[in-house]
């Protein structure tokens, strides 16, 4: 059985210049058909289908109206069993919050909500090309909470091109005095297909690596006193209240995902939707397939990806998975710290996480 469901809405209000998921400008001709495509696939990945975990993501999920989001909601209740939810997230962008649209995804099972803020700071949103203000951003959570929110994420960024020492760590105490339940605080990167990339190969962008290991240090220890739990590199919780979506995936979990471009991956196979809307609701409604890649993941494989992504979490990974005399340098050099048969990174690790995970793979 299939305990955890991803469902991607690739409409934004605008495309960001940083962002490399699969995504495009709203389309309100193009909308109702996408549901209908979506709900479709649905029905035929329901069988073996019943969710612990949901996570809608994109794009910008609430870039859809209340009605189509009761009406996709409503329609994968009536196609899926949704009775072992547990943790039902749903991503927001500040500029698509309001206090009709909170209460009905709240009326209808939704107990999380992800809103990417980025930035309190005027200028720094303008580089990230968002279409929200920081005052807006302010206001969107107030209304999360009197809508009756009680587990919200806030996704920040760091090392965006401009932003000081002083700028990160005043976005820093904004989002703690807010008290969300989980942050999330990401090193901008600059990925294929994006206008940051093509701005970094002509030489108008250049990061600083040094500046952004100061602030991810200077991050660690911010939200660590503030008494969030570095549970993932990037994301930090109240106790209880990590994302168990996003832990099934570093655990290897087995997941379903619906809409173009999302991933599935079930037994040894893994499969992709095809990264294209229009598409997609053409080869559904043509009673198609609809995926465009698929691979059969043999066991070293997945040990290997398991062991990349549980590096990167507080738990760390078993000293067995390591030969000795490797485990032993990392821990001399201060890399990792021994917790009975699991070695995990250290702060001074972290930092170099991925450089770590090459040399175990």
């Amino acid at each position: 059985m299939v305990r955890h469901l991803y469902v991607h809405i690739p409409f934004c209000p605008k495309v960001c210049p940083y962002c490399s998921f699969y995504k495009e400008a709203s389309d309100r001709n193009k909308t109702k058909a996408f549901l209908d495509a979506v709900l479709a696939t649905a029905e035929k990945a329901a069988l073996d289908l019943r969710p612990q975990t949901i996570f809608f993501g994109g794009g910008t999920p609430t870039a859809l109206s209340t009605t189509q989001l009761q009406m996709l909601i409503g329609g994968l209740r009536e196609r899926i069993d949704f009775s072992d939810v547990q943790e039902f997230t749903v991503e927001m962008n500040p500029a698509t919050v309001s206090l009709e649209k909170a209460r009905a995804l709240l009326d209808l099972g939704v107990n999380r909500v992800s809103m990417g803020v980025q930035s309190w700071d005027p200028g720094l949103l303008l580089t990230l090309g968002r279409v929200h203000s920081a005052t807006q951003a302010r206001r969107s959570f107030e209304i999360l909470r009197e809508a009756g929110f009680e587990n919200i994420n806030l996704d920040l960024i760091f090392g965006i091109p401009g932003q000081s020492e002083k700028m990160w760590l005043d976005s820093l105490q904004t989002t703690i005095d807010l008290g969300p339940e989980h942050i999330s605080a990401y090193c901008l990167t600059y990925e294929e297909d994006t206008e940051y990339f093509l701005k970094l190969q002509r030489g108008e962008m250049v990061p600083d690596e040094s500046v952004d290991a100061d602030l991810f240090e200077m991050t660690m220890s911010e939200l660590e006193g503030a008494g969030y739990l570095q549970y993932e590199i990037s994301n930090y919780a109240k106790p209880g209240r990590e994302c168990r979506h996003n832990l099934a995936y570093w655990m290897g979990a087995e997941y379903e995902g619906l809409g173009p471009s999302a991933f599935s991956t079930r037994g040894r196979i893994r499969r992709r939707a095809i990264a294209d809307t229009s598409q997609f609701i053409e080869l559904v409604s043509g009673g198609k397939g609809w995926h465009d890649f698929e691979e059969a993941v043999d066991e070293a494989t997945r040990a290997s990806e398991s062991m990349a992504f549980a590096l990167r979490t507080s738990t760390g990974i078993s000293s067995h998975d390591v030969p000795p005399e490797k485990s032993a340098r990392l821990v001399e050099h201060g890399l990792m710290n021994r917790h009975g048969s699991r070695l995990v990174l250290t702060r001074q690790g972290k930092l170099v996480a991925d450089e770590i995970a090459a040399e175990l793979m």
